[in-house]
């Protein structure tokens, strides 16, 4: 990262217009006595906002007054972030990026417009119309290549839709937003290859795969399907023993030999565990101790 020194000309003084002074004091608010600089930043975006998209010393001073905070500490918040512009820069602050994505789909020669038309990285035009400056991934790679003017994204660009938007921009036109040629988000180029089918999304083909299917294979052969390779439950030794109390051989299963018989009382209600329905167990004393 290159060193970010603050410019070298600097207004006299800053304050805070009415109404983000009532705003940075509801953000200062936010926090719990003796943690105010944690509002430092959105103090400082919203300086920067005021002034034309810069952040002037004297701003980095006022802020620090307000929060209680050493004016280096604000500084070094301000010089970190390259979000803090230190420098003034145009009506249309122009970020590029030049990252491998972008440069193998032609970041270069956007770039080679910006010079054309702007000048050299930090150089506001005369008009004040605009500025541009290099920075690292803005995150739109499947869109490269791409800049960040202010707020926006503008995608998908190519040397000439750059030149177009550029003055655009410088003479107040109205500009479009996202994607230069018109493609959604980060879809194929040449438009959706797949998932193209309507019903897929109108809710038509929900639960009718079976109809479907008999269709095309013959009636019946979608509750086949359903159970192919399925053995049947009975057929399952297991099966068999919890339904018989027997093994797969035809003896008695250790667990149906041990497991206490419950056997219910109609006249009271009342249901009593035991070893047999007529041994019942002593109240209170499980089986296993009453046999110890």
């Amino acid at each position: 990262m290159s060193v970010r020194r603050l410019a070298e000309v600097q207004p006299a003084d800053f304050a805070f217009t009415q109404d983000n002074l009532q705003w940075a004091e509801g953000q200062i608010a936010k926090y719990p006595e003796g943690r105010q600089a944690s509002a430092v930043i959105p103090l400082l975006w919203r300086a920067q906002e005021q002034h034309g998209g810069w952040l002037p010393e004297p701003a980095i001073r006022r802020i620090a007054e307000m929060l209680g905070m050493p004016t280096i500490r604000v500084m070094e918040v301000a010089t970190f972030y390259t979000m803090f512009n230190l420098r003034p820069v145009g009506e249309h602050f122009v970020q590029l990026c030049g990252t491998t994505p972008c440069a193998l789909r032609g970041a270069n020669a956007l770039k080679d417009v910006c010079r054309t038309h702007i000048g050299e990285q930090n150089h506001v035009t005369a008009d004040g119309k605009l500025s541009w400056l290099e920075v690292e991934c803005l995150g739109a790679c499947s869109n490269a290549p791409m800049v960040q003017i202010n707020f926006d994204y503008y995608e998908d660009l190519t040397p000439e839709s750059f030149e177009a938007l550029l003055e655009d921009l410088r003479a107040g036109r109205p500009v479009k937003t996202g994607s230069q040629t018109g493609r959604s988000c980060s879809a194929p180029l040449g438009g959706d290859t797949s998932l193209t089918d309507e019903t897929l999304y109108d809710g038509s083909v929900v639960g009718s795969w079976k109809s479907r299917f008999s269709e095309e294979h013959g009636k019946g052969d979608a509750t086949v399907t359903e159970t192919a390779g399925r053995p049947e439950q009975n057929s399952r030794p297991e099966a068999t023993v919890a339904k018989s109390g027997k093994d797969a051989e035809g003896q008695t299963s250790d667990k149906a030999k041990t497991a206490p018989a419950v056997t219910e009382d109609t006249s009271s209600g009342s249901t009593t565990v035991g070893t047999s329905p007529k041994t019942p167990a002593s109240p209170g004393v499980a089986p296993s101790e009453k046999g110890a």
